[in-house]
């Protein structure tokens, strides 16, 4: 992999490998340019999400060399800063001065909007973004190339709503409250009407800016009137400052907070504090349910050998698909790959995990159909690159610890 850090300009990967338009052939070498969070407030989730871009180009090129199909994934990373001027300068100098034919990543769903409609859409080069969940995100006018491996928070938002209302009584009022982002404001809207659809109510809703120099009178306001629970959608450096603010009213507590796959990280309650993350409980899609679930667990602890972060499994699924399409495709032109990756994704055709993908990479060179079904579960993409359905797990802070959960609850886009 070749790491850099270096900021430029905008530009489209090229076709270095015939035409053969979806019915299978060699491609040579795929460069992909990995965009992500190395600092900024997703850095706990970047690394390791780039170390699992490096394992799925790892095991595609192993695949390859065992079925005899010349493809190479050659990795560029750039960090994102979570950051959506970050993102699209980063992007730039990928397209533009790395020549990277397709892009996986960035992982904030306002970079990944950020760097699609700036930079990458005009350039002709597609996105797999592992963890953009913003519903804004299925409305872009991207030409076919923007697509996740994350499902839409227009499903993550229902499941939210239909736990808690379980959990403290579907017609109770809870205070919301979420970073002034695409991905807060999009989360909190989907839960906000999926909660009262069920019957509920919504006292205080504040969107806050993280990067504000104090946010304790944001604090103050979530915490008015008399909720039975709190709702908050954040990030793990921004909940640094977040968290003890709410801790200074007096009148909040984590074991009354839910929240979603943004807050779910192995450090929080030692970076943030256990008086922030104390009982705290959130949704995250899950892969307990995944054919290759475990598998990926084995192989990741084999080769990584450091605790996975929430989308790693989503970020090695984005490599493995662009290497598949790109042999569907038979070339390695940027649109001509985007057109194939739901061919590749779902339905009609042959079940692969990754611990098949040799047989699948021939059967995709031969013109077969095929389904592959990721690390992260069931792909499927559909006419506007999100997943068709997904798998949500519950989470907590326990004793100072990040807690997994065993439930499964799976929902669908229909």
């Amino acid at each position: 992999m070749t790491v850099s850090t270096g900021l430029l300009v905008t530009g489209c990967g090229s076709d270095s490998s015939g035409d053969t338009g979806g019915s299978g052939g060699d491609v040579g070498t795929l460069k992909v340019g990995v965009l992500v969070p190395l600092t900024g407030d997703l850095s706990p989730f970047g690394g390791p999400n780039a170390k699992a871009a490096e394992l799925g180009a790892s095991q595609v090129n192993a695949a390859a060399t065992e079925a005899g199909v010349d493809l190479t994934l050659e990795l560029t990373t750039e960090d994102s800063k979570t950051d959506p001027q970050a993102a699209q300068e980063g992007a730039t100098k990928l397209v533009e001065s790395d020549g990277v034919n397709v892009m996986a990543g960035p992982m904030a769903s306002s970079e990944t909007i950020a760097v699609a409609e700036n930079v990458t859409v005009d350039a002709g080069v597609p996105v797999i973004t592992p963890s953009g969940t913003s519903p804004e995100i299925t409305a872009l006018d991207d030409n076919g190339l923007v697509a996740r491996t994350a499902p839409s928070d227009a499903l993550q938002g229902k499941v939210l709503a239909d736990v808690v209302g379980q959990r403290i009584g579907a017609d109770s009022v809870i205070n919301t409250a979420g970073r002034n982002d695409a991905y807060g404001n999009a989360l909190v809207e989907e839960f906000s009407k999926a909660w009262e659809a069920n019957g509920g109510t919504i006292g205080e809703s504040v969107s806050y800016n993280p990067e504000g120099s104090s946010l304790d009178s944001e604090a103050g306001q979530i915490v008015k009137g008399n909720p039975k629970a709190f709702m908050i959608i954040d990030f793990p450096d921004s909940w640094a400052k977040m968290g003890p603010a709410l801790v200074r009213t007096g009148k909040w507590s984590p074991a009354k907070t839910w929240t979603a796959d943004g807050l779910k990280s192995n450090d929080l309650p030692q970076t943030a504090g256990k008086k922030t993350t104390e009982g705290m409980q959130g949704t995250v899609p899950t892969s307990l349910d995944a054919p290759a679930g475990k598998a990926f667990d084995d192989l990741w602890n084999a080769e990584v050998g450091e605790a996975r972060q929430t989308y790693d499994a989503q970020m090695f699924d984005a490599v493995v698909l662009y290497g598949l399409a790109a042999v569907r495709a038979g070339s390695t032109d940027g649109a001509k790959i985007a057109a194939v990756l739901a061919e590749v994704s779902g339905a009609p055709g042959t079940k692969y995990t990754f611990e098949q993908l040799p047989d699948a990479l021939k059967a995709v060179k031969a013109g077969e159909d095929i389904d592959y079904e990721g690390a992260s579960g069931p792909i499927d993409l559909d006419q506007n690159g999100d997943p068709a359905a997904a798998s949500y797990g519950l989470w907590s802070y326990k004793n100072g610890a990040l807690v997994e959960g065993t439930e499964v609850i799976p929902v669908s886009a229909g």
